[in-house]
């Protein structure tokens, strides 16, 4: 392969990383994609609604939605798209949205847009299914309410700070 003549050549004996601190850098393509950097930090946020979209429990992994006003108005929103749909997964403001219905409970798993979908469904999976164990296989509002340090707990062993620790 031939170097085009706009590439400067390096010195006699000089190295590829002398070439670079000098300039002699290989131009870059307008069409070369742009990938967006990996990430662990994979789950923005998990929240529980009841039948009439309230929260009973829900925690947010990073500053997408700061204030308590934001959360509400995204959860609201998120809820009036998912309680009447039959599918599992939304999309919604550039969000993935994994969600399952127990009951009188919608619990949702939240993750960017580039977010892998079977990623997300195996926290919530995780999720539902931790919660059955806890709950007797009672995974419905009454018991969560009662059994709600158990719930945290849970969530807290499936999801640090936003990185899944599934095994």
């Amino acid at each position: 392969m031939q170097r085009p003549e706009a590439w400067p050549r390096p010195h006699p004996g000089e190295g590829a990383s002398a070439a670079q601190a000098r300039g002699a850098t290989p131009p870059t393509r307008a069409t070369e994609p742009r990938f967006q950097e990996p990430s662990l930090y994979t789950i923005k946020a998990v929240f529980i609604l009841d039948n009439d979209g309230r929260r009973l429990l829900a925690k947010y992994y990073d500053d997408t939605f700061p204030s308590m006003k934001e959360q509400m108005v995204f959860e609201k929103n998120v809820f009036n798209k998912t309680s009447r749909a039959e599918s599992e997964i939304a999309f919604l403001g550039g969000m993935t949205i994994v969600y399952k219905s127990s009951i009188d409970l919608l619990l949702y798993v939240v993750g960017s847009s580039s977010e892998n979908e079977l990623m997300l469904m195996s926290v919530l999976a995780c999720l539902f299914d931790s919660l059955s164990h806890i709950l007797r296989k009672n995974v419905e509002k009454r018991w969560l309410l009662e059994n709600m340090d158990g719930a945290f707990l849970v969530l807290d062993e499936i999801v640090d700070g936003g990185l899944m620790t599934l095994a």
